[in-house]
């Protein structure tokens, strides 16, 4: 347990650091005055760092295979809200790419947090910059909503503009599985969804029990 907490604590030490912290010293040093100004390329810094953070995982072979399943996730569930039938071959041809990613809440909040932090100004002290700390549950809260209203903006001409920058970060954090991850995929949503079952391509879906798997396998 020990060990735990102290990997997932010098994890997220090290994440806010890099996406917090560095990027306010580095607009410190390069001085510049305007709170605006000193906001936006704090934002700009950000968001650039995330987008290469996830660029570098992604020449990772474990990393790639991550989102192979990530991508499996969204064809299945796309396929749930469609109302169609949940088999591999039926989902795959569904996009990777959905609305309501996790992915692209982060970037979501990520835009969020420099629009809330113009109003702050330009930070003088460490006080100022640990008051930025208190904001994230705001900033999380209104990235949840806008998270929320995407799924209504992929349906919508006007929103889908403004739902574009999430789905095309996807293309960093997704891949398209093989038939064997959307299989897993799926047992993973129905699991979610309280059905117990299994699926078995010869006769589609059984109950989950190992004494029904060894009859039909």
């Amino acid at each position: 347990k020990l060990t735990v907490f102290m990997t997932l604590a010098f994890s997220l030490g090290i994440g806010l650091f890099i996406f917090f912290y560095l990027p306010l010293l580095l607009v410190d040093w390069m001085g510049i005055q305007s709170g605006f100004w000193f906001n936006l390329v704090d934002g700009v810094l950000r968001l650039g760092f995330f987008l290469v953070y996830l660029w570098l995982i992604t020449r990772m072979k474990d990393i790639r295979r991550v989102f192979e399943y990530h991508g499996a996730e969204h064809k299945s569930i796309f396929a749930y809200e469609n109302a169609e039938k949940l088999a591999p071959e039926l989902a795959q041809r569904y996009s990777r790419f959905h609305p309501r990613c996790g992915t692209s809440f982060l970037l979501i909040v990520m835009l969020v947090s420099v629009l809330v932090f113009l109003l702050f100004g330009r930070p003088e002290s460490i006080g100022d910059r640990f008051l930025r700390l208190t904001m994230v549950p705001i900033i999380g809260g209104i990235s949840y909503e806008l998270i929320r209203l995407s799924d209504k903006g992929s349906k919508n001409r006007f929103w889908k503009f403004f739902i574009l920058p999430g789905l095309w970060s996807q293309r960093l954090t997704t891949r398209e599985p093989d038939l064997e991850q959307l299989e897993v995929a799926i047992v993973a949503l129905r699991a979610a969804l309280g059905e117990d079952m299994a699926y078995h391509p010869d006769v589609e879906w059984v109950d989950a029990k190992p004494e029904l798997n060894k009859v039909v396998s």
